[in-house]
């Protein structure tokens, strides 16, 4: 703590024993209460220090007294606070019980530095060197051995006071010296910073300049922005970016010279002039499109923004291009298959709206081929009707693949092993000259996939190479495994990170201009004769790899061949066997009641037909409310329940079964549509006892389903 500002002389005295008689024995030396007293107290002192007794000296000393350490710190504290600090303690070594001496020492010293402290003892507890090793080295220490000396109480008391006020004058006027040193040292410093101020100023501009060049070069040359800077007069390049030489495939050489460049960059070069003339009467041009060609003839898309500026005395121009070639191929990529995704939406909900139309007419043309005696050119009649049935539906197959709406029975595959398979009758497919090879991975992971689509995929894509081929070639059949990480993932908008396993088909026929890859993959797009295909092909091969969580990549150039490579995710598991054909039932008849939910009129119809055809009691609904209406009048009585999955009225029939089956635990279900598991409840589906048929389905197709659904336990 700071010592207060006090005027000498300082004549407090703090006492602190635990004997009351002490305090008295210190009131009675230092402070007399009788002019006798005092007389006799001068004349010792005047004895001792052989100086006539003077009016100060008749003062008397200012005596506090406190019987414990903690009672005297408390005091000491106090006097402080209030600027009356004390100029002396006295203090017993023992004071039983707390603190003794030394403890009481170290307390008072750490709230109050200052204070001088003479230590009263009668016993020899403490040696000096034990006493300076706890309270340490210092002039602010004496002892007194008791019993005291009055006179040596004095000589203490005038001593340690004037000792006291002498530190007090010191520390004033070695402050006044540091003030006059300060005022002194501030009145030099500011005189040197003035005659500094020009050099340092000078100095830092020139630093600054220097830096400022330093930083610009610095950014020049790291920047990302390809930055070019030439003079506006001859188009000479003055100086270029790292990452301008990047973009263009020119050496720094090439383009800095010291004649006007030969180089020309723009393609077109009047591209180039456009910019310059906007430059002149318009000021900064910002966002200009253009094309450079590399110099290895490769076109690059590019942004420009460009603005004049003086280069001593040069006019030049500051040249940025930002690169926009690959953002373009894919905002390319992502109109594509958004354009693709609305198409496939369309295609799914026209076939299913066909399907309901074949199954009208399969279930018509079925039942009537079932009928005794049939006319035999009827019956020739009728098959033909149920076998362009059978193609319609071969094609809805396709838009809905394409769509990605079909039916999957997905399951862990090798493969390596359905690619083996198919091998032999891919060979018959393409005929004796085309070279089929392949190179399989060993060790390569399951695929959860539909075994089905997978054999689509490569029968449509190996097929397809073999109309590129007509006059003969190769196709090679790959598979591989391989990390996708962001930034290949980054060049196309269906990827993903991750572990898959890629599918790639080559083939060595005529190739594809970039015009009709644009097309590749939408559904009815052909550049086959008419009549040589549908259209549907690599329509179907895209929405089955969609479905599959996978995606395409194609490489094809005219003359140069096409490569196609499928990335599908790969899966830790064992691959499951392939699944025995089950048995069909010996008799599809049957005597059971049946609810049939149907919107449509005329499919609703013919099942009510097929069924009663084949012994079943059927009740009919045309949405879910007319159903639950049929069901609480009938629920005692109705076996199974046969329901499309997408109806109007705000209620599917998945919706629907899970009401019913609430009801009634054991009621059998089979569901119909035209779409894919993908509008079906998985939960629902999956559940013991439900059937699926996709639309459209012959008379005895519905009719086995609901024998076999029946039959279930």
């Amino acid at each position: 703590m700071k010592p207060p500002t006090l005027s000498p002389p300082n004549n407090r005295i703090l006492v602190i024993d635990d004997n009351p008689s002490i305090h008295e024995d210190f009131r009675k030396i230092l402070s007399p209460g009788d002019a006798q007293l005092a007389d006799e107290l001068d004349a010792d002192e005047a004895a001792l220090f052989g100086d006539a007794p003077s009016i100060s000296r008749q003062c008397s000393f200012e005596i506090d007294s406190a019987m414990q350490g903690q009672e005297g710190l408390k005091m000491v504290e106090a006097a402080l606070a209030a600027g009356r600090p004390y100029a002396i303690a006295f203090v017993d070594i023992r004071m039983p019980p707390g603190w003794d001496g030394v403890e009481t020492i170290q307390h008072l010293w750490a709230s109050y530095p200052e204070l001088q402290v003479v230590i009263c003892t009668a016993y020899s507890d403490y040696s000096w060197n034990e006493i300076t090793a706890q309270l340490g080295a210092t002039d602010k220490l004496l002892i007194l051995k008791k019993p005291f000396d009055n006179v040596e109480v004095l000589q203490f008391a005038h001593a340690l006071t004037e000792k006291w006020a002498l530190s007090h004058r010191l520390n004033g006027r070695l402050q006044d010296l540091d003030r006059m040193v300060d005022e002194r040292t501030r009145d030099l410093v500011t005189a040197n910073t003035k005659l500094e101020t020009e050099a340092a100023e000078r100095e830092h501009a020139q630093a600054e300049l220097r830096r400022s060049e330093e930083r610009f070069a610095k950014a020049f040359r790291a920047s990302p922005v390809p930055i070019a800077i030439q003079r506006l007069d001859d188009q000479r390049y003055l100086d270029v970016n790292d990452s301008f030489l990047t973009l263009t495939g020119y050496r720094r050489e090439e383009l800095i010279t010291g004649a006007p460049p030969a180089i020309q960059l723009w393609s077109p070069a009047a591209r180039r002039d456009e910019l310059l003339a906007l430059l002149g009467p318009h000021g900064p041009v910002r966002a200009f499109e253009g094309q450079f060609l590399s110099k290895h003839g490769e076109p690059r898309d590019v942004v420009v923004s460009a603005d004049v500026f003086d280069v001593g005395d040069d006019r030049c121009t500051l040249l940025l291009a930002e690169d926009i070639t690959a953002r373009l191929a894919l905002e390319k990529q992502l109109r594509r298959s958004q354009k693709l995704e609305a198409v496939g939406q369309l295609a799914a909900g026209v076939a299913h709206d066909f399907n309901n139309l074949l199954t009208v007419i399969q279930g018509h043309a079925t039942l009537q081929l079932a009928a005794k005696n049939l006319d035999s050119h009827l019956a020739d009649s009728l098959n033909e009707v149920a076998l362009a049935a059978d193609r319609a539906a071969a094609l809805t197959r396709q838009l809905l693949a394409f769509g990605r709406k079909q039916l999957l029975q997905p399951r862990l595959i090798d493969l390596n092993y359905v690619i083996r398979r198919l091998t032999k009758m891919l060979s018959r497919l393409i005929g004796e000259t085309i070279v089929l090879g392949s190179d399989l991975a060993e060790h390569l992971p399951a695929l959860c996939a539909d075994e089905g689509n997978i054999e689509q995929i490569l029968v449509n894509l190996v097929i397809n190479a073999r109309d590129a081929m007509p006059g003969g070639g190769t196709i090679s059949i790959a598979t591989a495994v391989t990390e996708v990480d962001a930034a290949r993932a980054a060049v196309n908008s269906e990827a993903r990170t991750g572990t898959f396993i890629r599918l790639t088909v080559t083939d060595s026929g005529s190739g594809m201009a970039p015009e009709t890859l644009s097309h590749l993959f939408e559904p009815f797009f052909t550049t086959k004769e008419v009549g040589k295909g549908t259209g549907l092909g690599l329509a179907t091969v895209y929405g089955i790899v969609l479905q599959q969580e996978g995606w395409i990549e194609v490489a094809s150039a005219l003359g140069a061949g096409t490569t196609f490579r499928i990335y599908l995710p790969a899966i830790e598991g064992q691959v499951a066997q392939n699944p025995e054909t089950e048995a069909a039932p010996p008799s599809i008849s049957g005597d059971e009641t049946i609810l049939v939910v149907e919107d449509e009129d005329a499919v609703r119809s013919i099942v009510q037909v097929i069924l009663e055809d084949y012994g079943y009691h059927v009740l009919e609904a045309a949405h879910a409310t007319e159903a639950l209406a049929v069901w609480a009048q009938h629920r005692d009585t109705v076996q199974l329940l046969l329901t499309d999955v997408i109806m109007p009225g705000g209620i599917t029939g998945c919706e629907l079964a899970a009401r019913l089956r609430v009801d009634d635990p054991k009621l059998k279900i089979v569901m119909t549509s035209g779409y894919s598991r993908d509008v079906v409840n998985r939960d629902l589906f999956d559940a013991q006892g439900i059937h699926y048929v996709s639309k459209p389905y012959r008379a005895h197709e519905i009719v086995r389903a609901v024998r076999q659904c029946l039959d279930t336990a």
